[in-house]
């Protein structure tokens, strides 16, 4: 596949993938007859690792850190898992924040819907008896 093709199957853009490949989150794609970046089924299996990896938050930094680990070979079983394992729980802390966040917005959606968010903003502004804790 070419890069072209390679970057709308991923919805990536051409310099994204050729920055993956500079900076080793991919390995070197293999180039055909005229040079061009021919992406095989392995390069594009790193493509969608990376991109998944990187749609949940994880920093190049330590994609960099873990596709070395990778390369390294079996020796290196034990920190792959614990690198894996430290970004599922800083991703697990990002998605119950979020969640968090969606409770509170739902809260003052609803309260919009029924009529309710004058009366909870006049108890916050100091101009109404506070009767239960608000969110703003």
């Amino acid at each position: 596949m070419t890069i072209s093709e390679t970057a709308k199957k991923y919805d990536l853009t051409p310099d994204t993938l050729r920055y993956y490949e500079r900076i080793g989150l991919i390995p070197p794609v293999r180039r055909n007859a005229s040079g061009l970046r021919d992406y095989d089924q392995e390069a594009c299996r790193w493509v969608e690792f990376i991109k998944c990896m990187r749609s949940a938050g994880l920093p190049i930094e330590v994609l960099i850190e873990y596709v070395q680990l990778f390369r390294q070979g079996d020796a290196t079983v034990d920190a792959r898992l614990e690198l894996l394992t430290e970004q599922r729980r800083l991703l697990q802390e990002r998605i119950c924040a979020m969640q968090n966040t969606l409770a509170r917005l739902d809260y003052k959606i609803q309260l919009y819907e029924s009529g309710q968010m004058k009366q909870c903003e006049q108890r916050l502004t100091g101009s109404g008896e506070p009767e239960q804790p608000d969110i703003p």
